[in-house]
């Protein structure tokens, strides 16, 4: 069983990281910090024996500019 999180770059600063299956949502300052949130999130969701084993984080980063 794995968890896949969507990672994209904070307005405010940061990242912001939210999972595809399950509500989950976390957000730090570094990238370091973001995956042990992520860590830390998935443990409190889910009941001792049944965390993901694998966590995938697929990163997206937005562009926008004018033509």
């Amino acid at each position: 069983m794995e968890e896949i999180f969507i990672v994209s770059e904070s307005l405010e600063g940061g990242y912001e990281a939210k999972s595809l299956q399950n509500s989950i949502f976390t957000q730090a300052e570094t990238l370091e910090e973001l995956r042990e949130n992520i860590k830390d999130a998935v443990k409190c969701h889910f009941a001792e024996g049944n965390t993901p084993k694998i966590i995938r984080l697929h990163f997206v980063k937005e562009e926008v500019f004018v033509v």
